[in-house]
């Protein structure tokens, strides 16, 4: 039995378990498994691929290989202490770079290395087929690259969430699209070192471009799309490099994530071509001077008063809820009103944060039960027969808007139907609009209230007043 032999198998049982992984995070119950199933996966790929290197002899890059995992081995423990939940999203389109980084350099350095060898192996249509694997490698590397980047720094809010409104922007990216079908044709018919350069270029450019015209609203599809696209550029390098587990992973990571793209898209009623075109969250509409009306204020011991008398509660949290890192108190809340006899639920909108799945996450955290944590098809059409909602820090997911204002960017959106039940109280900082930067009617009905300040401090000051009065 022979070391390629021996990584072959180590491979093949690697793959499996990355499937099990993705399995097992489809579900709250069993994510840990799926977690566990995941970095097993990938402890084994890496023992494999180190004793590729050691049985290859090779005194140079068994050294390079070890450095590099226990630098991004430090690099990444040390990331994963520090951040906070409401930082992960930004921390994932970051990752999502060093993939897309990772295929532009593994592509630049198969034409190199082919190139400098005088085409070794490759001849006649198998050369082509190289070429053609090395040029499109780098241009997904390169979109995904640069693509990530901006979404960095829009989810980091160190650049503007409002999409970049270039004249004829359409067009650019569809003149992209055909400068790369044109310079692939040439490269694969006659090779030369400045198609490359060209296509790298138009590939880092056309990434800025994609996700710079993509507004707020529409982010947590971009980074369902970003995963995908980086899945892709992991198994371009695999053909580049000849490992069949990096292309099997990188078609999971690329086709998971094309499809949870899709189920987004459902989610908000958009077809996945409107979002790259533009999407939600056009600057003009943050201006909305519609007259809605006055809204009210509640305090604390009201919303108390009216979670007292009420015989069923919904929450529907928000990236609010994230940032004020309110979820233990509300846990709190929710328990203590169950034991009051109360039905609460949760109502989770597929795109709630700014990270499919990040509710479920935070409530998973703060210890709230699987069974009460409904997503939005399943809770909506109970809402109306709902005593009070408690909306934590959402704002377009809740929006009426969607379904009652044609014009509104967000028009045809499914929401969570909060405004149907008796009462609204939204918790809230200030009355500013969402991320989308659109205004929300449902601020100003008849049956809402707004809470305002840190929702964490409110939501602690509701828990103090009800639990002396637990039963």
């Amino acid at each position: 039995m022979t070391a390629t032999s021996i990584a072959t198998a180590a491979y093949l049982v690697s793959s499996l378990l990355f499937i099990l992984a993705l399995a097992g995070l489809s579900q709250h119950v069993t994510a840990k498994q799926g977690w566990t199933c995941g970095v097993a996966g990938m402890v084994i790929a890496l023992t494999a691929t180190v004793g590729l290197v050691i049985d290859g002899h090779s005194s140079v890059g068994l050294p390079l290989l070890l450095g590099a995992v226990a630098i991004g081995s430090l690099i990444g423990l040390w990331r994963a202490r520090v951040v906070e939940m409401t930082g992960m999203p930004e921390l994932i389109a970051l990752l999502h770079s060093f993939v897309g980084l990772a295929a532009v350099l593994v592509g630049w350095n198969g034409y190199l290395e082919v190139e400098g060898q005088g085409h070794g192996q490759f001849a006649g249509a198998l050369l082509r087929i190289h070429h053609a694997e090395v040029f499109i490698g780098i241009f997904i590397g390169a979109v995904t690259f640069t693509g990530s980047v901006v979404a960095f720094l829009k989810l980091s809010a160190r650049i503007k969430s409002a999409p970049l409104m270039l004249p004829g922007k359409n067009l650019i990216n569809v003149g992209a699209l055909v400068a790369f079908a044109a310079l692939t044709v040439a490269f694969v018919v006659s090779p030369q070192l400045w198609e490359l350069v060209a296509v790298t270029a138009l590939a880092l450019a056309l990434g800025w471009h994609l996700v710079a015209s993509i507004g707020g609203g529409d982010m947590p599809v971009v980074v369902s799309m970003l995963n995908s696209y980086s899945g892709w550029a992991a198994a371009a390098s695999g053909f580049l490099l000849d490992n069949d587990l990096l292309i099997v992973t990188g078609a999971l990571v690329g086709s998971s994530g094309a499809y949870l793209s899709y189920i987004m898209c459902k989610a908000m009623n958009r077809s996945f071509i409107s979002v790259i075109a533009g999407g939600f969250g056009i600057e003009a509409n943050s201006g909305d001077d519609t007259d809605y009306g006055e809204h009210r204020e509640v305090s604390a011991q009201d919303t108390a008063d009216l979670l007292a008398g009420a015989s069923s509660v919904t929450i529907t949290p928000g990236y609010g809820m994230a940032v004020a890192q309110a979820q233990y108190p509300v846990a709190e809340l929710t328990r203590i009103l169950r034991e009051r006899g109360v039905n609460v639920r949760f109502g989770i909108h597929p795109v709630a944060g700014r990270l499919p799945g990040h509710m479920n996450v935070l409530l998973a955290e703060a210890k709230v039960p699987y069974d009460i944590v409904l997503e939005m098809d399943e809770i909506n059409d109970d809402l109306a027969d709902t005593d009070v909602v408690l909306v934590i820090g959402a704002n377009d997911t809740v929006n009426p808007a969607a379904t009652e204002d044609p014009d509104s960017p967000i028009a045809g959106m499914p929401v969570l139907r909060v405004w149907e039940a008796a009462n609204v109280v939204i918790f809230k900082r200030s009355m500013a609009a969402g991320y989308a930067g659109v205004q929300n009617p449902l601020f100003f009905r008849d049956n809402s209230q707004m809470l305002f300040g840190d929702a964490k401090q409110k939501v602690e000051e509701i828990v103090h007043i009800l639990a002396p009065a637990r039963v």
